[in-house]
C-alpha cells in the first residue's frame, strides 16, 4: 500500500513523505472545519435546516477534496466558499425575495454551465491568459486576506465606526489567547520545526481547554444529520428559473465562484511552487475536480464549492501531493460523526495560522515588476481590493479592469491578450450588477 501511494502519488518526486502529506492534509482540515458550523448558521437564514447543510455541508467538501486529490493530484482542499454563501443567504433569499429552493436550483443551473466551460478548457485558458505579475500579485492578495481574516476572527483587530477598522481590546480573554498561539507559531517557524502550525494550533487549544476559553464538548460521538429537506431539491425547482432576475442570479454564482476558485488556485499553486512557464499543470483536472463538486453540492444542499485558501495551511507544513487533499476529504467524513468534538477549534485557534500563512504566501510579492508602474498599479489594487473589500473576486475585478488601461497608456497594449480585454468587461457588467 505505501508503495503504490508513493507511486501515484509520486511523493518521491515532490521530496515528501506519507506522514508529511497526512499531517498536512489534517493541518487543512483543520483550519477550514469550521465551515462546517459557520454555512449552516449562514444558509440556515434563507429557511434551510441547518442540520442538512451541516451535512451537505461535510459530504460535498468531502467530495471536492478527494476528487482534487485523486484526479489533479493537488494538496488543494474544497468547500462550500464563504461570501457566496452570504450571498444566496441575505442577497437572493432575503433581498431578493427567491425561495431557498429555487436560489438553490439557481447553483445548480450555474454548475452545469461551469461544468460546460471546463470540458471545452474556456476556463483553463482564461487561468493560462492572466499574466504572472497579477498572479503573484493574486497570491499575495489572498496572503493579506487570509491573515486580515485571521487578525479579525482572533480579535486582534475589530470593526471601528470613526476608523473603520481598530485594535481589539486586550481585556478580552479570548484576544489573548490568539496573541498566545501566534507567538507559540510564529517562534516555531522562525525556528523552523516541522509542523510547527499545527503544534501552534494544539497548544492553543490546549491552553483555551484548561483556561476555559475554549468550552469542552458535551459528548464525542453524534449522528449524522438528516438530508432529507434539501436532498435533489435543486432538480425540482429549476423550472423556475425563467426570469431575468433569477438568471442575473445565476450568473453572479457562476462570476464570484469562477474567480474566486481561479485565483485561489493560482494562489495555492504559487506558494507550492507548481507553476511552469506561468501555467499551473493539470488545472484542467483540477477545474474539473471543483466544478464536479460544485454540481454535486447543489444536489446535497448547500451553496456553491470552491478551492479554499486554506488549502495554504497545509502547503504550508510541507503538503505537495494529492495525498494531502484525499486526507482532508476523509477527515470531513469523520466530522460527520464527530462534530461536537470539532467545537474545540474556535476562530482563536484557526486565526495565529491564517496571520502566519499570510505571511507565507506574501512573499510571492518580490517577484512583481514594482518599477513598471503600468503594472504595479494594477497588482496593487489587486493586492489592497482583497482584505479591504473582504472578496477575493473585487480585487481580482479592481486588478484586471486596470490592467488594460494601464498597459494602453504605457504603450503596451498589443502585449495585453485578448482573453484580459475580454474579462475587462466582464468585471466592469460583474462590478455593475452587484453593486448598483
Amino acid at each position: 500500500m505505501k508503495n503504490v501511494l508513493h507511486s501515484y502519488f509520486g511523493l518521491d518526486e515532490l521530496n515528501t513523505t506519507i506522514k508529511r502529506e497526512l499531517l498536512a492534509g489534517f493541518t487543512t482540515f483543520i483550519s477550514m472545519a469550521y465551515i462546517l458550523f459557520v454555512n449552516p448558521t449562514v444558509l440556515g437564514a434563507s429557511g434551510m435546516d441547518e442540520g442538512a447543510v451541516f451535512t451537505a455541508t461535510a459530504l460535498a467538501s468531502a467530495l471536492g477534496c478527494i476528487l482534487m486529490g485523486v484526479l489533479a493530484k493537488y494538496p488543494i482542499a474544497t468547500a462550500p466558499a464563504l461570501g457566496i454563501n452570504a450571498f444566496f443567504s441575505y442577497s437572493v433569499c432575503i433581498g431578493m425575495g427567491v425561495p431557498w429552493q429555487t436560489a438553490l436550483a439557481g447553483v445548480f443551473v450555474a454548475s452545469l454551465i461551469f461544468i460546460a466551460i471546463t470540458i471545452f478548457k474556456l476556463r483553463e485558458m482564461i487561468i493560462d491568459a492572466i499574466p504572472s505579475d497579477l498572479k503573484y500579485a493574486i497570491s499575495g492578495g489572498i496572503g493579506l486576506f487570509i491573515a486580515f481574516l485571521g487578525l479579525s476572527e482572533g480579535g486582534i483587530i475589530v470593526s471601528d465606526d470613526s476608523t473603520l477598522v481598530a485594535l481589539g481590546s486586550l481585556s478580552v480573554g479570548t484576544t489573548w489567547l490568539t496573541i498566545f498561539g501566534l507567538v507559540i507559531t510564529a517562534v516555531l517557524m522562525v525556528r523552523r520545526v516541522p509542523g510547527g502550525i499545527f503544534i501552534g494550533m494544539a497548544a492553543t487549544t490546549i491552553l483555551g481547554l484548561v483556561t476555559g476559553l475554549i468550552h469542552a464538548p458535551s459528548s464525542i460521538v453524534s449522528a449524522a444529520p438528516s438530508m432529507s429537506s434539501t436532498f435533489l431539491v435543486a432538480l425540482k425547482h429549476v423550472g423556475d428559473i425563467n426570469t431575468l432576475q433569477m438568471w442575473v442570479v445565476v450568473l453572479t454564482f457562476l462570476l464570484v465562484t469562477f474567480f474566486d476558485t481561479a485565483g485561489t488556485l493560482v494562489g495555492l499553486a504559487n506558494q507550492a511552487g507548481f507553476m511552469k512557464d506561468n501555467k499551473m499543470p493539470r488545472v484542467g483536472k483540477a477545474l474539473a475536480s471543483d466544478s464536479t463538486a460544485m454540481l454535486a453540492g447543489s444536489l446535497l444542499g448547500t451553496s456553491p464549492v470552491g478551492a479554499y485558501v486554506e488549502s495554504s495551511a497545509g502547503i504550508a507544513v510541507g503538503g505537495r501531493s494529492g495525498l494531502t487533499a484525499v486526507t482532508t476529504g476523509i477527515f470531513f467524513l469523520f466530522g460527520l460523526f464527530f462534530s461536537p468534538l470539532l467545537s474545540v477549534v474556535t476562530s482563536q485557534v484557526t486565526a495565529p495560522a491564517l496571520i502566519i500563512v499570510g505571511v507565507l504566501m506574501a512573499q510571492s510579492l518580490k517577484e512583481i515588476k514594482w518599477h513598471e508602474m503600468e503594472i504595479a498599479i494594477p497588482s496593487f489594487l489587486i493586492l489592497l481590493g482583497m482584505p479591504l473589500t473582504y472578496s477575493i473576486s473585487d480585487g481580482i475585478a479592481l486588478g484586471f479592469i486596470f490592467y488594460p488601461i494601464t498597459m494602453i497608456a504605457a504603450k503596451r497594449g498589443k502585449e495585453v491578450s485578448p482573453i484580459m480585454y475580454v474579462l475587462f468587461f466582464v468585471f466592469i457588467g460583474f462590478m455593475w450588477i452587484l453593486n448598483v
